[in-house]
């Protein structure tokens, strides 16, 4: 396998003394860049007559790959490394959200309003009406992000501790790129029964309920139940703000290449959460040859160990992988890494396009490929192309909420990913420019726009 590339999720500065002498920094440098690391700042900390304190940040591609390059410094004549500390690590620590007061209380009369006695008139509005809470509460912009923490990232059952950082990560994107108010709940239990119950409980805060990283196919079971039992939009992101995105990026590869959606042959490999609505939503976006594939192969009606949504998406003929493969348009996998190997991308039909969107290790390398295929898109930021859910979650929920969506419909995920793609101009349209960078501005407001326009053409929005 290729050599990951270097990137900031595996940070770290390095705090070293070196004699204060010309070319002893140049010396530290070329022994982190020998082994791999992708230099960033350098500071100066400490200088004397005959020491010079530095600390400099160096990006590495794994765990082991910084152990490598801090061994390379120590290793080095007159170099004493004095401190090492990873900058990742150092991000998350004391966590990364915290709850604010949007009122500054200075006075009694202030805080006679805001809380007692005054807040008691505004129980009592709300107790008589129920429907001011959306306007004089924070129901209205607020989010739970939901899990049991039984499939976090692509880590496995870490359970909700384990869960926290991605859940206080989510929150953080909600507030950064939309505006909305979002808070981690990490429930102790993996049993569906008591998960929809505890949501119900605590629903009354919230304005929606954005499930994460609950194991297939417990989730499809409990978002459907949610999504019947309350009013308020129930988002499971790991299944359909993929599939926006991904939807999103092919409109636009498929533009590129000249193929149209009902004509292609797509392989998907990866058959939970994600893979599943990937597939329905491309049915609904008029894909009409989708092959499913998971650990053992092609699911296929021969297959006596489908579940009832694996059995959506039974062909009759079975197979591996690479018989998939063969002659297909677009390989989109949301699975493990290493499973496509080059062979199996060259079997593919006249400029295929491949979305490896494993993470943080892609199904294949897009180094390994680089030269047989039209477009290439992975989960990753260090590569063009990137297929991240933050495209799409933010402003589904913000177009959700403004318009009290009461549930989230198959229309809503339509149109947010027809506008997502349509920021990429056709002018601007190549193979390593198909999806806008989840730091382009018209994003969550294009999308949010698309979502309450379908919310109020499905009869859905109550605003």
């Amino acid at each position: 396998m290729v050599n990951l590339t270097p990137n900031p999720s595996y940070s770290l500065t390095i705090r070293f003394q070196i004699p204060n002498q010309a070319g002893m920094l140049a010396n530290v440098t070329q022994a982190i860049a020998q082994a791999g690391g992708n230099i960033g700042q350098i500071d100066l900390v400490e200088q004397t007559r005959k020491v010079i304190v530095r600390d400099i940040t160096v990006d590495a591609s794994s765990s082991e790959h910084a152990e490598i390059i801090v061994n390379a410094v120590r290793a080095l004549t007159d170099i004493v490394v004095l401190d090492v500390y990873d900058r990742t690590f150092a991000l998350h620590r004391g966590g990364k959200i915290e709850v604010r007061s949007k009122l500054s209380l200075k006075n009694q009369g202030d805080l006679a309003m805001a809380y007692t006695p005054g807040v008691g008139r505004i129980c009592t509005a709300i107790a008589n009406d129920p429907e001011q809470v959306f306007n004089l509460t924070i129901k209205s912009n607020t989010v739970a992000i939901v899990t049991d923490g039984s499939a976090v990232l692509g880590l496995g059952n870490l359970g909700p501790e384990g869960a926290l950082p991605v859940m206080e990560g989510k929150a953080m994107l909600f507030r950064e790129f939309a505006g909305i108010d979002a808070f981690p709940v990490c429930l102790a239990t993996q049993d569906t029964d008591a998960i929809v119950e505890t949501v119900k409980n605590i629903s009354p805060v919230f304005g929606g309920i954005n499930l994460e990283d609950i194991s297939a196919p417990r989730c499809f079971e409990i978002e459907a139940r949610l999504q019947r039992e309350l009013n308020i939009p129930i988002f499971h992101d790991d299944q359909h703000g993929t599939a926006v995105v991904t939807l999103a990026a092919l409109f636009n590869a498929l533009k590129w290449v000249k193929k149209p959606m009902d004509e292609v042959r797509i392989v998907l490999n990866g058959a939970g959460a994600a893979g599943v609505a990937i597939a329905r939503l491309l049915r609904k976006a008029g894909a009409k040859h989708i092959c499913l594939c998971d650990s053992r192969g092609i699911i296929s009606h021969s297959r006596t160990d489908l579940n009832s949504q694996k059995r959506e998406f039974a062909v009759e003929k079975g197979g591996s992988l690479a018989d998939a493969m063969i002659g297909a348009d677009v390989f989109l996998g949301v699975s493990v890494p290493g499973v496509v190997t080059p062979d199996m991308v060259r079997s593919m039909a006249r400029d295929p396009i491949v979305f490896a969107m494993a993470n943080p290790i892609p199904e294949i390398q897009p180094e390994l490929i680089s030269s047989d295929v039209a477009v290439m898109a992975t989960g990753r930021s260090d590569y063009p192309n990137q297929i991240n859910n933050v495209l799409a979650f933010p402003g589904i929920f913000r177009g959700a909420l403004d318009c009290r969506a009461k549930t989230m419909t198959t229309l809503m995920y339509l149109e947010a990913a027809a506008a997502i793609a349509s920021l990429i101009k056709p002018s601007d349209l190549d193979s390593e420019h198909i999806i806008p960078s989840v730091f382009d501005e018209r994003v969550a407001t294009a999308v949010a726009a698309a979502v309450q326009q379908a919310a109020r053409q499905d009869g859905v929005a109550e605003r």
